[in-house]
């Protein structure tokens, strides 16, 4: 799993923005340990005690754990042994950002090995004073990430900083210019500030990236203005730490539960302030409905049979994907009324996946559920359906590392007329990504178009299956399908969450 979809998931199981700083400050461990009777053990004891307290904790309040390197250095030996148990305690759900602000070209390479590799952190921070080159050895390990420093706290950094005027920083620039090294979801960026306009204007000149921010508030009154400058339209974007007067109190989980709650509701108002009327989906409010009754199945033998729905045999409220379906639903990827499908049926519902490409954190949820699928099966190569799923199949093609092709929906009459789009070579084995599958019809022709060049065709892999009899349909042709979600398993979690009425739910199971 990369970094980026770690903390994606990290914030969507917690649903929280904010950051446990790991750092055992020893004037701050005497009195937090004193305070609980083990005041006369070692400075080594202490943090040990203290450490494991912060992480039990927050564990369930936070979306990702950030030591500093520098305060486990200067105990030396003891002190990097002492970073392996964070590693041990830290959640391994829970994303590991080590603030390290290396700056060394000499060591670059052999110090991104050792983080990433035999220290397990998923993230590391970086100065970027030498350029791009700095970033380059840590950016190789795809799957982790770099958090690069833009603008520091420290008063008397300023002068370096704001040079040579306010209408054009050098921490601007600095914002500007790292952005060009790596995609968003592998460079991060921290903000040293306290003040909203210096937050405001890196946010402005970069708006997709997430930001860290470092010195949360010298104020607690400011909380609010710098999460109005921080966050995206979106109300994400933006990474918080924890005070470090909470971690040094009693009351720490309590006082994380309640600042979450508290930035919850300024994100809440961001959205409401931010999205326009007509570009906001108006959500059912969450009504008293029974939850279907668990019914004991077992797993059918013939493969062209319906798999189970786990959600109907087991609590949606533990579903691992009850956020996601949750989080589609109110993004508007079901719209209740009368709606002629492709096959020329007429749903009273429709279900538009579309909508998840305009949502990049969503949107790689969905290719997670995706390859978790994939990575079970055997491939040269992935074709995707047009239109609705080549976003998804190029998601997944360079998420998984396998190349791409798809078979056009029609064949050109100029130009090289090609059937299929993309290099291949005959006799290789292809696996097909759609994004619904209600009849069939579509997969079943990009199949023929497929196996009339040559390619082999064995499974077939969707987001959702509307059930009926297309499963049945592909299996008798001998192909074997895999569904991420079915109708059965998504209308008992919406139902459990209160985004259904009891009519809409049986609108939807009458017509899977």
């Amino acid at each position: 799993m990369t970094f980026f979809l770690k903390l994606t998931e990290a914030i969507a199981s917690r649903q929280s923005l904010l950051i446990t700083g790991l750092d055992p400050n020893p004037e701050m461990l005497h009195t937090w340990n004193r305070s609980r009777g083990g005041g006369t053990g070692s400075f080594l004891s202490q943090a040990r005690r203290w450490i494991k307290a912060v992480i039990e904790a927050t564990a369930d309040h936070v979306c990702a754990v950030k030591p500093s390197l520098g305060f486990y250095q200067a105990l030396g030996a003891v002190g990097i042994d002492l970073l392996r148990e964070v590693r041990e305690l830290v959640p391994p759900d829970l994303p590991l950002i080590l603030d390290a602000k290396h700056a060394d070209l000499n060591s670059a390479s052999a110090l991104a090995h050792y983080l990433f590799h035999d220290l397990g952190v998923d993230a590391v921070s970086l100065s970027p004073l030498a350029g791009q080159d700095i970033a380059a050895p840590f950016l190789l390990h795809t799957d982790r990430a770099v958090v690069v420093t833009c603008h520091s706290s420290s008063p008397a950094a300023r002068v370096l900083q704001h040079h040579p005027d306010e209408s054009d920083p050098f921490y601007l620039r600095v914002v500007r210019e790292c952005q060009l090294w790596a995609t968003p979801e592998q460079l991060l960026l921290e903000v040293g500030t306290s003040d909203p306009r210096i937050l405001e204007r890196v946010r402005a000149a970069a708006p997709e990236h997430v930001l860290i921010l470092r010195s949360l508030w010298g104020r607690e009154e400011r909380l609010e203005a710098l999460l109005q400058a921080g966050l995206t339209s979106a109300a994400d974007g933006l990474r918080l730490p924890l005070p470090q007067n909470l971690r040094g109190e009693e009351g720490l989980a309590e006082g994380a539960a309640a600042l979450k709650r508290q930035i919850s509701a300024v994100r809440e108002r961001v959205i409401a302030a931010r999205s326009p009327a007509a570009d906001r989906c108006d959500l059912w409010l969450p009504q008293p409905a029974a939850v279907p009754p668990s019914a004991e199945q077992s797993a059918p033998e013939d493969p062209s049979a319906e798999p189970p729905s786990a959600a109907l045999s087991a609590d949606p409220a533990a579903d691992p994907l009850a956020a996601l379906i949750v989080d589609l639903f109110d993004i508007g990827c079901l719209l209740f009324g009368d709606y002629v499908q492709a096959s020329g049926a007429v749903f009273s519902y429709y279900i538009d996946l579309r909508r998840i490409i305009s949502d990049p954190n969503l949107f790689h949820r969905v290719l997670h559920t995706y390859s978790e699928l994939l990575q079970g099966l055997t491939f040269d190569r992935i074709a995707g359906i047009p239109y609705g799923s080549l976003p998804t199949a190029t998601g997944l093609s360079l998420q998984l590392h396998k190349p791409l092709i798809y078979p056009r929906k029609e064949v050109k009459a100029h130009g090289a007329r090609r059937q299929i789009e993309g290099d291949f070579r005959e006799g290789e084995t292809v696996v097909v990504v759609d994004d619904i599958l209600i009849t069939g019809g579509s997969v079943l022709d990009g199949i023929a178009k497929l196996a009339s060049s040559g390619l082999v065709v064995r499974d077939v892999v969707v987001f959702i299956d509307h059930g009926g009899q297309a499963r049945q349909r592909l299996a008798e042709a001998g192909y074997r399908t895999h569904a991420v979600l079915d109708i059965g398993r998504i209308t008992a979690v919406l139902l459990a969450a209160g985004r259904l009425t009891s009519e809409q739910a049986v609108q939807l199971g009458a017509q899977a």
